[in-house]
């Protein structure tokens, strides 16, 4: 169990500036907080398996907000929630009070196994495979009990998907599990975005839900046993593949699991009844669950950043019957509503996205984030203003990925169009950039990592995406279908602005 008191303590000290902003981050990052740049204030992660979030959680959070005063939360690509801006005593307090509701922040940072994530839909996709949820939860309890008896080379990452859309990219994660028809599960290890990307190695085939936490056992003790503890920038399961080889790994890894076959690792979850088949229809962000007369609404907060005042007002219209369900490209499904409700929601949340661009996804960037290098918000934001002058029609941009850093904590490895943060020199200048990258796929069966294009300055991108806008527009195409028809005209609108 993790230590409160030396938290709060270790916390005291870094605000007096009695310990550096690095020792104060080896230390911090345990517990699921970090100073923000400038070291005057902290962030502070809360862990949502599967980016589920109940109405007690939800209503907490709001509770915060109002209490002290929290102006920004932010729906991260791993399915948890950022509060930012927080002082010494707030983020002491709220660390202190989360489990009470059931929300854990230990371990949501640092070397350590991060939140457990599924499918966003799970439970009430009516396409899905089978319900991943209390696959996550049980894997979730699990690798939060290891936080404290292991000693990991990196963090790691698990997920669950339970269609082929693949949205967590349990494919190329560190260890992943895709639900397959016949309800069982494809294995999936090694993989990650960011520096030297992988797509993960299949390590077994059709195993029995209730058997996941051998699996994850043997992927502690291999990445304990192979992973690099010497240089952290090769830390991460994903250089095993270059270590050990592709079939040096997947060995390791079966030798992993056999030596764990002894222990008594099987769950025992009844799978959750199945529903009658009934066919409601989708109008517009309100679309039908698997529940009979059950309805949830798609909000895309812009930037991933939902105005602290319509998350107040969404918690308080929460029933116990209504879930947030956080998606990895951030997007906040309100689950369990009536069509009365959903119709509620969709007019509260009439400040999120209306098109796939503004849809687009971004990490907090710099301008909090310590290792960040560009500002991706406010790429986005400058991107969003000057397509909007234009009023294409929906799908002629498509929806983005931002990351700050080459980190990849937008994904931008996955999109159709990503950037990445960059340094440039211009006229003897070096000036705030962005590395491009286009055509990649997170679709399970036709993933791709995207191809990199190049380094282009951050204040002529938002001019580059109307241009390119202007081109599809003229068409009467939507992105999508024009990118493979008019490559040779992507290519010189893009060449003008390297």
């Amino acid at each position: 169990m993790y230590d409160l008191k030396e938290f709060v303590e270790t916390t005291k000290r870094f605000y007096n500036k009695e310990v550096s902003i690095g020792d104060y981050k080896g230390f911090s990052g345990n517990f699921g907080s970090y100073a923000q740049r400038g070291g005057e204030s902290s962030m502070l992660r809360l862990r949502m398996t599967g980016g589920i979030v109940n109405r007690d959680k939800a209503v907490f959070i709001a509770d915060m907000i109002k209490r002290y005063g929290i102006s920004l939360i932010h729906a991260t690509t791993c399915q948890t929630i950022q509060l930012h801006g927080l002082d010494r005593d707030t983020v002491c307090d709220v660390i202190a009070l989360a489990p009470e509701h059931g929300i854990y922040t230990v371990g949501g940072g640092g070397d350590n196994p991060r939140n457990v994530m599924a499918s966003p839909l799970s439970g009430i996709d009516p396409e899905e495979y089978f319900d991943v949820t209390p696959y996550a939860e049980a894997a979730a309890d699990y690798l939060l009990a290891q936080i404290w008896k292991i000693k990991l080379p990196r963090k790691l990452k698990v997920g669950f998907s339970s269609s082929p859309k693949n949205e967590c990219h349990v494919t190329f994660r560190d260890l992943g599990f895709v639900a397959k028809e016949n309800g069982k599960f494809d294995v999936y290890s090694a993989g990650g975005l960011g520096n030297n990307a992988k797509m993960g190695l299949k390590v077994a085939e059709d195993i029995e839900p209730q058997q996941i936490l051998y699996y994850i056992k043997a992927m502690i003790d291999t990445f304990i046993a192979h992973g690099n503890y010497k240089v952290r920038a090769k830390a991460r399961t994903r250089y095993m593949q270059d270590e050990l080889g592709a079939e040096g790994y997947v060995k390791a890894f079966c030798e992993a699991l056999d030596n764990v076959k002894s222990e008594d690792l099987t769950l025992d979850i009844k799978m959750p009844a199945e529903y009658p088949e009934w066919h409601g229809e989708a109008c517009g962000r309100i679309h039908p669950q698997k529940q009979p007369d059950r309805y949830y609404v798609t909000y895309h907060p812009i930037g991933g950043n939902p105005p602290v005042e319509t998350f107040v007002k969404i918690a308080e219209m929460m029933t116990d019957e209504n879930t947030l369900r956080l998606a990895p490209d951030s997007t906040i499904y309100i689950a369990g509503c009536t069509m009365e409700q959903a119709e509620k929601f969709v007019e509260l949340t009439a400040d999120g996205a209306s098109t796939s661009l503004e849809a687009s996804t971004s990490c907090i960037g710099s301008s909090i984030c310590q290792i960040g290098l560009q500002n991706s918000q406010a790429l986005l934001k400058a991107i969003i203003e000057a397509v909007r002058e234009e009023n294409f029609a929906d799908g002629v941009l498509p929806k983005l990925h931002i990351s700050g850093c080459t980190s990849s904590c937008g994904a931008h490895q996955t999109a159709e169009i990503g950037f990445s943060g960059r340094v440039k020199r211009v006229d003897d200048k070096v000036v705030p950039s962005f590395l491009m990258v286009i055509n990649g796929n997170d679709e399970l069966g036709r993933e791709k990592f995207g191809e990199e294009i190049g380094i282009i300055a951050a204040d002529v991108i938002p001019s580059m995406m109307v241009e390119i806008g202007k081109s599809v527009a003229a068409a009467g195409m939507v992105y999508e279908d024009w990118i493979r028809e008019n490559r040779a005209e992507f290519d010189m609108i893009v060449g003008k602005y390297l």
